[in-house]
C-alpha cells in the first residue's frame, strides 16, 4: 500500500534532495513538508504546512514515515540557546507528536560525533537530542550521523569550503571523516525508510554505502 511522509527541514541541503526523491518515490501517496515558509516546490503528492516550530508537539502527525532534517550552526542562530532549540528541542517535539500520532518510522539528521558525553557543545546538544528522540517511542527510529557536507548551499561557509577542498583531496583516507554529498545522504534515508530497516544510527561511512544501495 502507498505510504504517506512527513518531511520537516525541507529547505535544507539534505532536506531539499529527500523532498526531491520523496516526490518522486512510487512508495509515497503523499508527502506534507512542515515549513516556516513558503516553498518553491510545487508536486501533485506535496502538501505543504506553514507551522510554528515552538508548537510542534502538539500537532498531529498523519504519515507513517517522519523525515527530519531539521539543523543550524551556532553562528547561524546566534547563540547556544538558540542553537540548542532547532537542533535538540525541535526534533524532539517532533518525535514525541509522531509517537502520540502512531508514526511507525522516524528518520533523523545528526552529525558525526553525536554523544551525549562530549565535551564538544555541538556534538553533546545532537548526542541529547538522539537520547531523547529514541525516548520518544516511535517504533523504528534511526538517526544519520553525515560528516561533513558537500552540495550547494544557500550561503557561504568558508570554513567548510576549506574542510571540504582538503577532505576532498584526501578521500577515502579519512574513512568515516570524509565529506560526503547531501543527496548520498538524502538517498539513505529514503533506502532505510522504504525497505523498512530496523531503527539504529548510521555512521557517515554506512551512510555512503546504504546510498550506494540504491542503484542496485
Amino acid at each position: 500500500m502507498p505510504r504517506t511522509a512527513l518531511l520537516v527541514g525541507a529547505s535544507g541541503l539534505i532536506g531539499g534532495f529527500l523532498l526531491q526523491r520523496l516526490l518522486e518515490a512510487p512508495q509515497y501517496a503523499r508527502v506534507t513538508v512542515w515549513a516556516r515558509r513558503p516553498l518553491e516546490a510545487t508536486h501533485p503528492k506535496l502538501a505543504l504546512e506553514i507551522v510554528e516550530f515552538a508548537k510542534l508537539e502538539a500537532r498531529r502527525v498523519e504519515a507513517e514515515d517522519v523525515f527530519c532534517c531539521l539543523g543550524t550552526t551556532i553562528k547561524q542562530a546566534g547563540t547556544q540557546e538558540a542553537f540548542r532549540r532547532v537542533d535538540h528541542d525541535y526534533p524532539v517535539a517532533l518525535a514525541k507528536a509522531a509517537a502520540k500520532s502512531g508514526a511507525k518510522r522516524m528518520l533523523v539528521v545528526s552529525a558525526l560525533g553525536a554523544s551525549s558525553r562530549s565535551s564538544v557543545f555541538y556534538n553533546r546538544v545532537k548526542g541529547d537530542m538522539e537520547t531523547d528522540v529514541a525516548a520518544a517511542g516511535v517504533p523504528q527510529t534511526s538517526f544519520f550521523r553525515p560528516s561533513l557536507l558537500s552540495g550547494p548551499r544557500k550561503e557561504e561557509r568558508m570554513g567548510e569550503k576549506i574542510g571540504l577542498v582538503v577532505g576532498n583531496l584526501l578521500g577515502p583516507l579519512l574513512g568515516r571523516y570524509r565529506p560526503i554529498h547531501g543527496g548520498l545522504v538524502a538517498a539513505a534515508m529514503l533506502k532505510a525508510a522504504a525497505d523498512d530497516l530496523p531503527g539504529r544510527t548510521y555512521e557517515s561511512n554506512e551512510i555512503r554505502a546504504l546510498a550506494y544501495a540504491t542503484e542496485k
